[in-house]
């Protein structure tokens, strides 16, 4: 069921979702967070989706803040919209719409439409604050979740957010990793435990999660990595392969292929691994599976990214970082 609120309040957006619960049964009870998602106008549906996708998961409430701010002198106006049942998976989805003066106000906008007593997660699935946890949306929030890989410039906007890293901070370019870390660590975990001597890693100028591999490896394994990154080829992008050498021989993970990646290790047979990359509705369903500080993403983003040394010159490359 979607109900249309034109021009109205986030008092009246209340009162009309109370009314809603009594007349049609349909209840707050079992929500276990609020997620505000903060997007441009004609960006929302995606999020939204995946959303209701990751609500059955984690049933919540979904607030969407769909900003105009345009010019003082414009028409201040808010448009809501309330989306319950088969509308909004397990979810009930609350969008605002607002434009002129009233689209400044972030906090007045959602304070009064927030779950009381619940934990506050918001997302940015495009454009977010230079300092997300000092913005208004971020200050209400147990977590906070970005996508550099929607920034003009992605890895840039890697080091922007580890400059000013605060704990709950997060970022899309690190929960694609997740399959990659997983895998990687469970090779390592195997004998012969010979320590690792070098590290490459190759991927394409669309996926900022190939800086965070190479910085995630060269952090723990304390070992310095040579990161190749080059334009997408063929219609394959995102991280290409990892290569590890050891005394026994290459430990080599390629996917040059959607979704599968070949793995390679001296004295075993040759695999090929399901690797697809994550969509959406996976990664923020991740995210939503945990409220403390990721402590880990902090102490990559924040240490691990400087010190990564710049690649040789590649004819194939485009390096999308903005210093050394």
């Amino acid at each position: 069921m979607i109900v249309d609120l034109p021009d109205t309040t986030t008092s009246a957006v209340s009162k009309t979702l109370v009314k809603i619960r009594e007349e049609n049964g349909v209840v707050a009870l079992g929500r276990v967070l609020t997620l505000v998602i903060a997007t441009p106008p004609g960006d929302e549906e995606d999020a939204i989706g995946a959303a209701n996708e990751a609500s059955r998961e984690h049933p919540m409430r979904v607030i969407v803040l769909a900003r105009s701010p345009g010019r003082r002198t414009d028409a201040t106006r808010l448009d809501a919209e309330i989306r319950v049942g088969g509308d909004a998976g397990a979810s009930e989805v609350i969008v605002l719409r607002a434009h002129g003066e009233a689209a400044a106000d972030d906090e007045g906008l959602v304070t009064s439409l927030l779950l009381p007593d619940a934990p506050v997660v918001v997302w940015w699935p495009r454009d977010a604050p230079e300092v997300p946890s000092a913005s208004a949306l971020g200050r209400m929030a147990q977590r906070r979740i970005t996508d550099a890989a929607a920034a003009v410039d992605p890895v840039s906007a890697l080091e922007n957010l580890g400059a000013h890293y605060a704990p709950g901070d997060t970022d899309f370019a690190w929960t694609r990793l997740t399959l990659w870390r997983a895998q990687l660590a469970a090779v390592l975990d195997q004998p012969p435990y010979d320590p690792v001597t070098a590290i490459s890693v190759s991927g394409s100028t669309d996926s900022p999660s190939t800086e965070l591999l190479a910085a995630w490896l060269q952090l723990r394994l304390e070992v310095p990595v040579a990161l190749d990154v080059t334009e997408p080829v063929d219609g394959v992008s995102g991280i290409h392969g990892v290569r590890l050498e050891r005394a026994p021989g290459t430990i080599v993970l390629e996917r040059n292929v959607p979704g599968v990646a070949t793995l390679t290790q001296p004295g075993q047979p040759r695999q090929d691994i399901s690797l697809p990359r994550r969509s959406l509705r996976d990664c923020l369903a991740e995210e939503l599976r945990r409220l403390d500080p990721d402590d880990l993403f902090g102490e990559v983003v924040r240490n691990g990214l400087g010190a990564l040394a710049t690649p040789a010159p590649n004819p194939r490359s485009r390096r999308i970082r903005s210093k050394a």
